[in-house]
């Protein structure tokens, strides 16, 4: 009798198959074709300001180039006649057990590409059983968020406000809302130069949008003699010359809203560099896992371990911040060369992910095998909400999560445990002579 053929993502290709009809959002050629289509998707309903504010990177945008380079001098090294007809994609992450090693990345100001906003995003992560990573700076509140996502698995990600009253209580919201990770953006103390936004003037926090965690805190808005909001109640499309006129005009409410909005974004995007000995204010006040994100030296992984972070993801906030920086994926490459790092992620002191142009199955196995145990998606599946809502996010995931687990059932691999940290046994270098290099083998092609 033949074994039985297991499987969990790798199926959703039948369905589309199966429809006999092209799905509307592709296949997630996302550079090519899901780009393309959210801009020209966003533009009719919304403004490409929505679009550039996603799309846009730092400077002109070398960074970002360079993390999509990354990934192409790696080459999967398949092998043949090994049985993985049954495939998982199951992980344990901090103690808890995960469908797939994907987290969605934490994106903020969702309201602008989708009325739904990150409930949306929410709910197709309920519905996967994918962990969502919420952004201080989401439309929607940490706690309003919560209640879409019922029993799901969800990280909070802070955006480190100016004052401690402020951190402690949003803490302390995250908390009791039943986020269970507490992921510390390092990188993003102020906005970088990022041309697509200052090109169109779009800054949709001055006037609300991106300030809902802020507008729900009961400590920030005590301040200004405000109860904290309990429902948020923001316009679709955003229309920032509608407010502004509002504005010039002399409405209160408007101007009212231009007003908080200033002084919430003076609590988050402050200029204040913050040290390691800082760290010790939220590792004192939250109970959960820490994790830190933006490391991209060795030195910092290092410093991670002795501030009593959880974890790290090597990040470099999509080439959002610094222009002509590494990639993400080579400085994960240094990082997991220090015995310092390797030893404390074996001991499970340190859990390392990977965030930063994961665009497809094969750019996850390849951060897999260079030593993350999860990666964070971002842009994809918030061109797919922008989209399609819910099932747009849903769509993306699958379509992501089927490649890799296609990917790895065709080079002779049935489990997560196979292929993470395993690099020299199942990676080449591709060299930039063109030379492919498998641990001590190398074929030139010269």
């Amino acid at each position: 009798m033949n074994p039985q053929v297991i499987t969990e993502w790798s199926p959703y290709s039948i369905v589309l198959y199966s429809a006999q009809r092209p799905p509307p959002l592709g296949t997630v050629d996302t550079d090519k074709k899901l780009e393309q289509l959210a801009r020209e998707h966003l533009i009719k309903v919304a403004s490409e300001g929505a679009f550039l504010y996603v799309f846009g990177s730092a400077g002109v945008s070398k960074t970002y180039e360079a993390n999509r380079k990354a990934f192409d001098k790696w080459a999967i090294v398949p092998r043949m006649l090994r049985d993985c007809s049954s495939r998982n994609l199951e992980t344990t992450i901090f103690g808890q057990k995960f469908k797939a090693p994907m987290l969605l990345a934490p994106i903020g100001v969702q309201g602008i590409l989708h009325p739904e906003a990150e409930l949306a995003t929410a709910i197709a992560a309920r519905e996967t059983d994918i962990p969502m990573v919420l952004s201080t700076a989401a439309t929607r509140s940490m706690e309003e968020v919560a209640q879409v996502s019922g029993d799901a698995h969800r990280w909070y990600q802070l955006y480190w406000p100016l004052s401690d009253e402020i951190t402690l209580s949003l803490l302390k919201r995250a908390k009791e809302s039943g986020y269970s990770a507490l992921v510390v953006t390092l990188d993003t103390m102020f906005i970088g130069w990022r041309p697509h936004d200052i090109d169109t003037a779009y800054l949709p926090f001055v006037h609300s949008y991106g300030c809902q965690n802020g507008f729900s805190d009961p400590v920030f808005m005590a301040r200004y003699g405000k109860q904290p909001a309990t429902k948020t109640d923001l316009a679709f499309p955003y229309n920032p010359r509608e407010s502004n006129a509002r504005i010039a005009q002399g409405d209160p409410v408007a101007k009212g809203i231009a007003h908080m909005s200033m002084e919430w974004n003076k609590e988050l995007a402050s200029g204040r560099q913050r040290s390691w000995d800082e760290l010790k204010l939220l590792r004192d006040n939250w109970e959960g896992k820490l994790v830190l994100k933006g490391i991209q030296s060795v030195a910092d992984a290092e410093s991670a371990i002795d501030a009593g972070a959880d974890g790290i993801i090597v990040s470099n906030h999509g080439g959002r911040q610094v222009d002509g920086g590494v990639s993400a994926l080579w400085s994960l490459e240094q990082i997991m060369k220090s015995e310092k790092v390797k030893e404390a992620q074996a001991t499970g002191k340190l859990t390392i992910l990977f965030d930063s142009s994961i665009r497809n199955g094969p750019d996850m196995f390849k951060a897999l095998a260079l030593g993350a145990q999860a990666v964070l998606l971002g842009r994809p599946y918030v061109y797919g909400l922008a989209l399609g809502g819910a099932d747009g996010v849903k769509h993306v995931i699958k379509s992501i999560l089927a490649e890799l687990e296609m990917t790895m059932g065709l080079s002779g691999y049935k489990s997560i445990s196979e292929i993470q940290g395993k690099a020299e046994e199942i990676l080449a270098r591709v060299e930039e002579r063109n030379v492919l290099c498998v641990k001590s083998d190398c074929v030139s092609r010269l």
